[in-house]
């Protein structure tokens, strides 16, 4: 069966090429309007399984993935800053503090209509930031595109205590470690 990964964000992309198996991507389009009063974790899944569901159709004999990622800080769902100055209100009010990435997953096999999802957390623990700490690691990486204003891949990873989680990728968007074990379960073994 072919392996299809309903996402065309370079980040994912680029995690699922270490697994050293072959897959395209293809583009869901759905509504992510949060549902009033849902809990991120099961949007987060919700969100996940309505993109694999939405390629389907042009995948009839395939394992479709679907990834969707919120990032909360005390409660509040983060978005992308889009700029400097929603950059550096994000770190601010981050600084000391933790923010948990809720990665929803599913594996869907569009032969069989099986679906397997789940919600992996992973953590991020702030270091104290000051103002000009916070100024010059924006600077420098402009992470405007990234929920919490950061890039854990490459300079963000100064502006951290430690991490809290079972699977670092889930953290990039794309757990690996769950993804692997739902693969298992549709007979894809990566290592053999």
């Amino acid at each position: 069966m072919k392996l299809i990964l309903g996402s065309t964000s370079p980040f994912r992309k680029a995690l699922l090429e270490r697994l050293h198996i072959n897959f395209e991507c293809d583009s869901p389009d759905i509504d992510e309007t949060p549902l009033e009063n849902e809990p991120v974790e099961q949007m987060v899944v919700r969100l996940a399984v309505a993109k694999a569901q939405a390629i389907a159709p042009r995948h009839p004999d395939a394992l479709i993935i679907g990834s969707d990622q919120s990032a909360v800080l005390n409660g509040e769902k983060l978005s992308k800053p889009g700029n400097f100055e929603n950059a550096f209100k994000q770190l601010t009010r981050a600084s000391g503090q933790k923010i948990t990435f809720q990665t929803g997953l599913c594996l869907l096999n569009s032969h069989t209509g099986n679906i397997q999802s789940s919600c992996v957390p992973y953590t991020v623990v702030f270091k104290e930031l000051t103002p000009k700490m916070i100024e010059n690691y924006l600077n420098k990486e402009e992470p405007y595109n990234c929920a919490g204003s950061f890039k854990s891949e490459a300079l963000g990873i100064a502006l951290f205590e430690r991490f809290e989680g079972s699977d670092p990728n889930s953290l990039i968007g794309l757990p690996l470690i769950e993804l692997v074990n739902f693969l298992g379960n549709e007979g894809v073994s990566i290592l053999d």
